[in-house]
């Protein structure tokens, strides 16, 4: 299965920031939607990501003044990206291996989606029980 297939039922876009906005109000986006994280984009293309660990390592460095800068100077460039062609498998691997939760899907040089590792376990773990409970109908002979 591919992200575009985890991806195919979400509605809405993808919350997100741009580099001029600052840390505070960032801040205030995470914790009013309950997210991690959110990439940062310029013209509709990602330019980085700004995630619970980058506002972590901030504060530990520069205090309380680290929420007066802005997203430019802070956020972690470059992000890794996938596109919705990917396997699930691989993007969570992907995501193991560079030890990050969080992963902008992008096609054609644009933003698509974005994705959390939750939502990949969670996704597999369905996938495992609808398995299991067909194994399950199989044995017992229920059609």
């Amino acid at each position: 299965m591919t992200i575009g297939a985890i991806l195919h039922g979400r509605t809405g876009p993808v919350i997100s920031a741009r580099k001029e906005d600052s840390v505070r109000a960032v801040v205030d986006l995470l914790a009013q939607n309950r997210i991690g994280a959110v990439p940062v984009l310029e013209n509709d293309m990602i330019v980085g990501i700004f995630s619970e660990r980058d506002l972590v390592r901030l504060m530990s460095s520069y205090g309380p003044e680290a929420l007066d800068r802005t997203l430019d100077d802070v956020m972690t460039k470059s992000p890794v990206t996938c596109d919705s062609n990917m396997a699930v498998m691989g993007a969570l691997s992907q995501m193991t291996q560079k030890r990050i939760r969080h992963l902008p899907v992008v096609d054609n040089a644009r933003l698509v989606g974005f994705i959390s590792i939750g939502d990949l376990v969670k996704y597999r773990i369905d996938r495992i029980e609808a398995e299991a409970a067909a194994m399950r109908d199989y044995i017992t002979g229920a059609s």
